[in-house]
């Protein structure tokens, strides 16, 4: 193992990207929802303090979860919209204040597709689909074609309100992840079938971005490796995945993993206790030569330069830890273990975990974190009602459904 200086040493290495930018430490701050969008699809004041806050942590990325371009499709009504009568102040005021320190900031352009918010939305994804609570409309083969113009659409007005890159969202069981897995792409087009079909819209993205973007900017991607659903993406297909990938031109892969569809059964396809994704993450080295990030379950420096150590990524990527300490690679690079202390909540409901830490976000946003302390019920029932708001805001400025 390498000693404390060596330990230091692998973590605040610099990671050039194929594209030639350069990412100043080996800490991603990975995207989450952070519903602090104003409502109708704006940053806000608190979301541009939360994000210069993780600049001043000392992280080298971090991510703006769910960032849209079509807002009949949103994850929740607290996401930015990239569109072309967005608050181009406001986003310019957020990318400004997030980009000091050296630290890059990328939105992470997505479209939840079946997974799109039923009160402001009407949810539909490569197929048509009733599973449980579930439901959503299939999308028509012009749909999808026009895709990949307007996730490109969307990284140029990206860029030009000061982003630093992008981050084409294909995890967690939104629209391209959907495209991906055989249990909710079902099309018999030349989108839909074997592994290869199903990625080609992923890549007809992203040669679509890079075109619009050229050669100097970074554009990342997120993608599952399992979405732990009977009928699934599979560690196969996703490792297969990834190798079409290494044909592109992108300059970051973030693996991840899981799914939350309502009636869909679990799979048996597990990950570990303590990071989950490390030993998937070292299969995917071996077919790839673009530079890899790994997300989920990260609490301790140890684990973190364990990673990195024995090159199973080449950054790692911190999303809740990074809720808890904001400083945290600056306390991890100074050989400080952080201080990390996980809330643990008794039986808590579906959703009532995020509901918490994502008003944890918005206490940062405020500078108020040093005196959040809710119980669960109390942060649950704070960000539903706040999101039922918005829901009213989002409807009045784009329409949706009541």
């Amino acid at each position: 193992m390498p000693n404390q200086q060596d330990e230091i040493g692998l973590l605040d290495r610099p990671l050039v990207l194929p594209c030639g930018a350069v990412l100043k430490n080996r800490f991603i701050k990975s995207a989450m929802s952070d519903s602090l969008g104003n409502g109708a699809g704006n940053a806000t004041a608190q979301q541009a303090r939360l994000y210069e806050k993780w600049a001043e942590g000392g992280v080298a990325l971090a991510i703006i979860g769910e960032v849209q371009f079509d807002p009949r499709f949103p994850e929740r009504p607290g996401n930015l919209v990239l569109s072309d009568d967005a608050d181009f102040e406001a986003l310019r005021e957020l990318t400004s204040r997030a980009s000091i320190n050296h630290a890059h900031i990328w939105p992470q352009i997505g479209h939840a597709g079946g997974l799109s918010h039923p009160p402001i939305s009407e949810p539909r994804g490569p197929s048509p689909h009733d599973i449980g609570e579930f439901h959503c409309d299939g999308m028509s083969a012009e749909d999808v074609e026009q895709l990949p113009a307007q996730y490109a659409q969307a990284a140029a007005l990206a860029k030009s309100v000061g982003f630093t890159g992008v981050q084409i969202h294909a995890g967690h069981g939104f629209l391209l992840s959907q495209f991906l897995s055989p249990l909710f792409n079902r099309r018999e087009d030349q989108y839909g079938g074997d592994v290869v079909s199903r990625c080609r819209i992923v890549i007809n993205v992203i040669a679509a971005v890079r075109e619009a973007m050229g050669e100097a900017f970074p554009i990342g991607i997120k993608i599952n490796t399992t979405d732990q659903l009977d009928g699934g993406l599979t560690q196969t297909d996703a490792l297969a995945a990834i190798a079409l990938l290494d044909n592109t031109s992108l300059d970051l892969i973030e693996l991840s993993g899981g799914s939350y569809f309502p009636g869909a059964a679990s799979s048996s396809d597990r990950v570990a206790s303590g990071p989950y994704f490390v030993e998937f993450a070292e299969k995917a080295k071996q077919v790839t030569r673009i530079p890899l990030v790994v997300t989920g379950g990260f609490k301790t420096r140890a684990q973190v330069v364990d990673t990195i150590a024995k090159h199973a990524a080449d950054a790692v990527g911190l999303a809740r830890a990074l809720v808890l300490n904001p400083a945290l690679p600056k306390d991890w690079l100074a050989d400080n273990d952080g201080n990390l202390s996980f809330p643990s909540f008794s039986s808590p409901p579906p959703g009532g975990i995020t509901a918490w830490f994502t008003m944890r976000l918005t206490a940062i946003g405020k500078d108020e974190e040093a005196s959040f302390n809710p119980e669960l019920h109390t942060a649950i029932d704070e960000y539903e009602a706040r999101d039922d708001a918005r829901c009213a805001v989002w409807r009045a400025r784009f329409g949706g459904s009541e």
